[in-house]
């Protein structure tokens, strides 16, 4: 296997740093690596596996020295570079919105649709919520055939990036040391707060993080025949999203059932014993690769067509870092084996 030239794009920011950690715990064949940022981060030197790498401009990168490119920089910079990337010959794995809902760019969880990306150089990665739920809900849509989800999500200051876990932790030390808690990220304080406000509200009255998880969702299954409702909510914890999921399926589903389906699924670790008070929960799921699931019941609602369920999933890992690294481990097989 060819040992790749690869390059990670926002390489100092919370998940350009989770990209370098995954990729070696992994062990991604990199024969040469190279790391770049913004303007105020160049010529930062970051202690990695190969030794220490010294941060260059992404700006003007010349992406023929490189094999395979993680993008983990928003804005309009992808919009602009991918292009220039894969023109010159170079992968493009995208962590930012900006291509997800192209028709013509594959959106893809290894796990669910490997098959999307075809002969395509630029691959999107989902939205960080998503990716969370999407194992479960497509074991479930395989077996059983989904009809409605109702989704409600805990989700963590980091979603927010490095900003929202530091305003969550400057705050709350004001707070305890007696003072008031402000607010820059979010829209309200959030320590000792919960805030159903994730990203801008749309006409529908719903935000775009809560319309991410149904477009996205209806992509990566190729059907958008199931109905998907989706509140987000952010809440005073660190790392990990958390989500209640609730779902009417077309064939009656039996919760011990579901319970041996998740258990045999990758990407998935069942935390299911309530007798001894074992769920998911961020304290459990952070750094960790799988999704945890758990509180697996029949809905007092749907009855015998319908499945609750509880998920925790880290964010910056399934739902970021790690599901680019996978879809780099693919691009390795099917074009550099």
């Amino acid at each position: 296997m060819k040992n790749l030239r690869v390059g990670i794009f926002g390489a100092t920011g919370m998940v350009g740093k989770e990209l370098l950690k995954v990729l070696f715990d992994r062990k991604f064949p990199i024969g040469e690596l190279r790391l770049y940022a913004s303007e105020r981060s160049v010529g930062k030197e970051i202690e990695t596996p190969m030794g220490v790498k010294t941060v260059e401009l992404a700006d003007g990168a010349d992406f023929s020295q490189l094999d395979m490119a993680f993008f983990a920089i928003g804005g309009g910079w992808p919009k602009e570079n991918a292009p220039k990337a894969t023109e010159a010959g170079c992968i493009v794995i995208d962590n930012s919105s900006t291509f997800r809902y192209d028709d013509n760019v594959p959106l893809v969880i290894p796990e669910i649709n490997p098959d999307a990306i075809g002969d395509s150089k630029l691959i999107a990665n989902p939205n960080c919520t998503t990716a969370i739920a999407a194992i479960p809900l497509w074991i479930i849509h395989q077996n059983y055939g989904l009809k409605k989800v109702i989704i409600s999500t805990y989700q963590s200051t980091s979603g927010a990036g490095n900003g929202g876990m530091d305003e969550l932790e400057a705050e709350t030390k004001k707070v305890l040391d007696g003072g008031e808690a402000g607010n820059k990220i979010f829209a309200y304080p959030i320590p000792f707060n919960v805030i159903p406000h994730i990203d801008k509200f749309q006409e529908n009255d719903y935000t775009k993080e809560e319309m991410k998880v149904v477009w996205e969702t209806h992509k990566i299954f190729s059907d958008e025949k199931p109905r998907i409702s989706c509140t987000c909510v952010r809440i005073p914890t660190m790392r990990v999203h958390s989500e209640s999921i609730v779902v009417e399926t077309e064939k009656p589903i039996d919760p011990g059932e579901v319970r041996k389906l998740f258990g045999e699924t990758a990407g998935i670790e069942v935390k299911d014993d309530i007798e001894n008070n074992v769920y998911p929960m961020p304290l459990t799921a952070t750094k960790k690769y799988d999704v945890e699931v758990g509180r697996i019941r029949q809905n007092l609602v749907f009855g015998e067509n319908g499945l609750e369920f509880f998920v925790c999933g880290d964010q910056i890992l399934k739902g970021a870092a790690l599901n680019a690294v996978q879809i780099g481990e693919l691009m390795v097989k099917e074009r550099f084996a």
